[in-house]
């Protein structure tokens, strides 16, 4: 099933999409300039997430995945298997578990979880809560299964 369209505040609508990563490329990684270099952002972002061994999922949210012409950034959690662990994986790799580090040499914000990580709270309702912006307002987000 598709991406669905942009909503009148130009979010996908509320709620979880999973989508492909080529999928995600084809909706959102043409257009401007900006919008391409981001996208360029993605691609190294999952790449280096797959190399870990070790990722359930990405999710994307924010301005990438909304009719923004000029995403500032990519917004990214890494949803890790239980059994990741940091200081086993590659080194390249390192950068995506530094939220600063990630900021300043990769263009983008990352969050990470491990499920046995959230105390008392389960992974789709810590997920959910990326679907809400900053004016209250909720938001589609998509997940990214390698």
């Amino acid at each position: 099933m598709p991406l669905p369209g942009f909503n009148e505040h130009g979010d996908l609508p509320e709620g979880r999409y999973l989508a492909s990563l080529s999928e995600v490329l084809a909706r959102f990684g043409a257009g401007t300039p900006r919008r391409v270099a981001v996208t360029d952002r993605l691609r190294r972002i999952y790449a280096l997430a797959v190399a870990t061994g070790h990722l359930d999922r990405l999710v994307v949210f924010g301005s990438y995945v909304s009719d923004t012409a000029e995403p500032n950034d990519v917004d990214v959690i890494l949803v890790m298997r239980n059994d990741f662990a940091v200081e086993r994986c590659p080194a390249d790799s390192l950068v995506l578990f530094d939220h600063t580090r990630a900021n300043d040499e990769l263009g983008a914000s990352i969050f990470w979880v491990r499920p046995n990580m959230l105390l008392g709270e389960p992974l789709e309702q810590f997920l959910a809560y990326w679907e809400l912006k900053r004016d209250g307002r909720r938001r589609g987000i998509v997940e990214i299964r390698p």
